[in-house]
């Protein structure tokens, strides 16, 4: 018995309902209860037609609250498009409402959440990463994202909205470093942008392809691979030029 299965009665789901409904899989980075199938299933069963705003409300602590890095992201605005794919022909079923409604809502929460991150680094940034490591923060997310933005500039403000965890603590990251906010906003609505509406979109075309509905995980994997492909390619020029220049 899945989770969601247990939480029917609690959901009003008939059995009837959830057999129509994509299934849910257990994710590869986390529990059942982080599975984006779950989430956007539970908040059609909790709130219905409004299930929109819980999945606002996830993107927006995913991407601007330190504590919601471990929430999903990608996989979250896929699955999306996905149900709303779906609420187009069963309303009951999926999400209902349009396509061109959906993502700028998420694209909205994205930017409320990246610009709230901003704020908390250029406010409290210092006092909260001069913490130790606990059992939801370790100093090495932070440890890695500096990295990536020190190599990155600006860009990474737009690139780092395609990476998990990166994503989460970029804008904190701006913030602390007192990057100039018209700077990070012009990078952070391109980035939204891109991310918000092109995930979106493309689970609206895509996820009604059982394969795809099945593999949603290596979905997002491609999907992160290709987004951090020029930064590797970056990277591993650099080291070679570095090694030549020491030989």
């Amino acid at each position: 018995m899945t989770a969601l299965t247990a939480l029917a009665p609690a959901l009003d789901l008939p059995a009837a309902h959830l057999a129509s409904l994509p299934a849910a899989h257990a994710p590869v980075l986390g529990p059942e209860w982080l599975d984006a199938t779950f989430i956007i299933k539970a908040f059609v069963g909790w709130i219905g037609p409004w299930a929109i705003l819980g999945v606002m409300l996830v993107v927006f602590a995913e991407t601007g609250l330190l504590i919601g890095f471990f929430l999903p992201g990608d996989s979250l605005l896929f699955t999306l498009g996905m149900f709303v794919a779906i609420g187009e022909t069963n309303p009951a079923d999926g999400v209902p409402v349009p396509i061109w409604v959906a993502a700028p809502l998420v694209w909205l929460a994205a930017i409320a959440g990246n610009q709230t991150g901003y704020l908390i680094g250029r406010k409290a940034g210092p006092a909260i990463f001069n913490k130790p490591d606990s059992r939801l923060f370790k100093q090495e997310y932070v440890d890695r994202t500096s990295e990536f933005f020190e190599r990155h500039g600006g860009k990474a403000v737009t690139l780092a909205q395609f990476v998990p965890i990166v994503r989460t603590f970029t804008p904190v990251i701006a913030g602390v470093g007192k990057m100039r906010y018209r700077h990070f906003v012009t990078f952070n609505i391109l980035g939204a942008t891109l991310w918000a509406f092109g995930i979106t979109w493309l689970g609206y075309f895509l996820g009604t392809i059982k394969w795809i509905q099945d593999n949603i995980d290596a979905m997002i994997l491609g999907i992160v691979f290709v987004s951090v492909a020029p930064m590797l390619i970056s990277g591993i020029s650099q080291f070679i030029k570095s090694r030549r220049q020491k030989s």
